[in-house]
């Protein structure tokens, strides 16, 4: 596997990693304890996890793992049945009330792009602010342009998903998910649906995002975007947290067998 797209010699400047303990106030995700289980299998185990607002987190790991299904807890697409999930506050319950406004601040982008096929990017962009947040449509297309600037694809706003490129559209999700501002993003594998020349349009979107102080957690493979942005890398292996540690330690020196045994497989293929 390519370590990145990425040029990592050219790295964005980074912030230290945040130590939560000393900064209690600014945790915007706490996870206690978590466990679940699909049926008798335990696919996460006891998972620990505080990010601090603006920590920008990557979790990497091998197929299996239980990364995207860590970060499908934390906006309660999945359901955890142990432990605490926290999010800005509000603990992640059965209660529907408290799962629909964490969702309001939690922006998801998937691995596959999930747009409205029959929908223009615009339309596509401005239906969760004009229904969740109930925004008059000429400020929810204005918000959407804006961001579909930002991702660097204004000019394909009226053409729909199938007239775009993967790179394109999953440029397309990531602004659809801005447009509901939110205070976090989550991020499962973006790349992993797309072709090589394609990866490094969407990580370039995502690089200027990580600059913007966006609270961001991303599962991915891609190293060079790890060590490029992230302040924390945590690698799971067998549905638990092996280790947790800033970038520059963690490529340079793991410290547990299984994250050298990974790194090893991983940057060398």
């Amino acid at each position: 596997m390519i370590e990145s797209t990425l040029n990592t010699d050219d790295k964005a400047p980074k912030s230290q990693s945040l130590d939560s303990t000393k900064r209690p106030e600014s945790t915007v995700i706490k996870v206690e304890d978590m466990h679940k289980w699909y049926g008798k299998f335990h696919v996460l185990k006891g998972l620990n996890l505080d990010v601090a607002q603006g920590e920008r987190i990557v979790i990497c790991g091998p197929s299996g793992s239980g990364k995207s299904t860590f970060i499908r807890c934390i906006n309660r697409l999945e359901e955890h049945q142990r432990g605490k999930i926290i999010v800005d506050g509000v603990e992640l319950t059965d209660d529907l009330k408290q799962i629909d406004s964490v969702r309001r601040e939690v922006g998801m982008v998937f691995q596959h792009f999930n747009l409205f096929p029959h929908l223009t990017v615009l339309e596509n962009c401005c239906l969760a602010p004009l229904w969740v947040r109930k925004i008059p449509r000429r400020e929810a297309e204005a918000i959407a342009m804006e961001y579909l600037e930002r991702v660097k694809i204004p000019e394909q706003a009226h053409k729909f998903p199938g007239q775009l490129s993967g790179g394109q559209q999953q440029r397309v999700a990531i602004a659809r998910s801005l447009c509901m501002k939110p205070k976090i993003m989550l991020f499962d594998e973006p790349t992993s649906a797309l072709d090589p020349e394609m990866i490094k349009e969407v990580l370039d979107v995502m690089v200027e995002l990580a600059g913007s102080g966006m609270t961001m957690i991303c599962v991915t493979h891609e190293m060079g975007f790890a060590k490029t942005v992230a302040d924390r890398v945590i690698f799971m292996d067998q549905g638990e947290i092996v280790e947790v540690a800033p970038p520059h330690e963690f490529f340079e020196n793991p410290q547990e067998a299984r994250t050298q045994q990974f790194l090893k497989q991983i940057l060398h293929h």
